[in-house]
């Protein structure tokens, strides 16, 4: 099937044509005779599937013209980073098509946002927590709202955005199709749809927490912070190889160590992204990164829905991510469109847990390699690797003789030249009984 096979108008077929798109991916594909049938739609696809063409298709195919001032179209995102990506999208298709859009996000300057949203749009594009400040300060009327659209719902769940979302589902008319995308399914979105959807229909084009196909995964048990970055650092040497790559770190403190270090044995080849960057900041990054002018960027989890970036040839999980859905998200921002992708993850003792949980939610093995003999095993550690000291012995000095994560190290080694695969698995739940999981797993 071509776009042409899709009932879409003259506008958007010369629009896709122009910017080199002839086929739809599944998702755009399934979901496109749905959305335009008006019914309410539950849409189930990784990131980098095309997600938001599949809404944006047929909901501008439908959007007639008018020049009433409140919006018909809301489509609410979990991150600023993704307001700006979505903007972008509804810009890029619609030259031929006379519609007004506008993005709103926390931030910016408050009274801009309220000008633009005076000034009448069609669409509006919103973080949740600006959305609501907008809509309760009587600026923002959503009364004429006839299409919702949640995207990236579970990552809004995890950003605590559930009780903004639910109330400004209240404030919406009842009479609307409401249009939901997530890459995961989980128990909070299921209650989301029970009480807000209307016998939905749901479109899946891989079971829920399935990795993406064209990514190969990797894992290495590294004891610690420091011998971790050892390990990164030599392989970022090889830049060939190496060439764009996505490194995700647990919170903004590691993220800001890890760049350092970086810069100390590669400099100028990283850049830092995170929560406590200005919004300019990361946009600037993001653009540079995907110019190519360095060629690591180092990001938090709780801005990677917003990552919208092409030919990353490696995701490097400098952790493992307690949430297991987290790390789906993270490695599907390799191995896009069909293209190849590697993903490589480093994790300690701690963190083996979450790999197997990770593992349970994809129906996956992940192949376990040991570390290289090569690479140093460090005695330093960050403030969050220290051993708890007993309050008695506060202030006495404390000599440590072994290097931290020494003994999982050794513990490691009677696997050495062995796939630890499905053996490894199975001693994973063992260790650890049945993981909690979460979503839907493949069949």
């Amino acid at each position: 099937m071509t776009f042409s096979d899709l009932n879409l108008n003259t506008p958007l077929l010369k629009v896709l044509d122009e910017m080199g798109f002839i086929t739809p991916t599944p998702i755009q594909e399934k979901a496109f005779s749905v959305i335009m049938s008006s019914r309410d739609v539950v849409g189930i696809a990784q990131t980098g599937t095309g997600k938001t063409f599949a809404y944006l298709l047929p909901i501008l195919r439908q959007l007639k013209y008018s020049e009433q001032k409140y919006p018909r179209v809301l489509i609410i995102v979990p991150t600023r980073e993704l307001v700006v990506q979505v903007v972008e999208e509804i810009k890029n298709l619609t030259p031929y098509i006379n519609v007004r859009f506008a993005g709103v996000y926390g931030g910016t300057n408050l009274n801009k946002q309220k000008q633009l949203v005076y000034e009448g749009q069609d669409i509006i594009v919103a973080t949740p927590g600006r959305l609501l400040d907008l809509a309760l300060d009587g600026v923002l009327k959503l009364k004429q709202i006839q299409k919702l659209v949640i995207d990236e719902v579970d990552e809004m769940m995890n950003l605590g955005f559930r009780s903004q979302l639910i109330t400004l589902l209240d404030l919406l008319p009842k009479k609307r199709q409401n249009i939901l995308f997530s890459a995961t399914l989980t128990s909070e979105v299921n209650n989301l749809l029970d009480d807000f959807f209307k016998s939905p229909v749901k479109i899946e084009v891989a079971a829920s927490g399935s990795p993406l196909d064209t990514i190969k995964q990797l894992a290495y048990p590294i004891p610690n912070f420091y011998t971790k970055v050892n390990y990164l650092v030599d392989l970022l040497k090889d830049k060939e190889t190496f060439n764009k790559v996505l490194v995700f770190v647990k919170n903004k403190k590691q993220a800001n160590i890890l760049y350092e270090e970086l810069e100390l044995a590669l400099p100028n080849d990283a850049d830092v992204i995170h929560s406590n960057k200005t919004q300019n900041y990361r946009l600037r990054s993001v653009k540079n990164f995907e110019m190519g002018f360095f060629n690591v960027l180092i990001a938090t989890d709780i801005i990677a829905r917003g990552l919208d970036l092409t030919n990353v040839s490696h995701v490097i999980n400098f952790d493992i991510p307690k949430e297991p859905e987290n790390y789906i998200h993270r490695i599907g921002r390799t191995g896009r469109a069909e293209q190849e992708g590697i993903a490589i993850s480093f994790f300690n003792e701690e963190e083996a847990e979450y790999l197997g949980e990770i593992e349970l939610l994809m129906n996956t093995e992940i192949d376990v390699i040991d570390l290289p003999e090569s690479i140093k095993i460090s005695t330093k550690m960050i403030d969050e690797e220290m051993p708890n000291v007993d309050p008695e012995y506060q202030g006495q000095k404390k000599t440590i003789s072994e290097p931290s994560g020494a003994a999982f190290h050794e513990k490691k080694e009677k696997n050495q030249k062995k796939n630890l695969g499905g053996s490894y698995r199975r001693e994973i739940a063992k260790k650890y009984k049945k993981p909690k999981t979460r979503g839907q797993k493949r069949k």
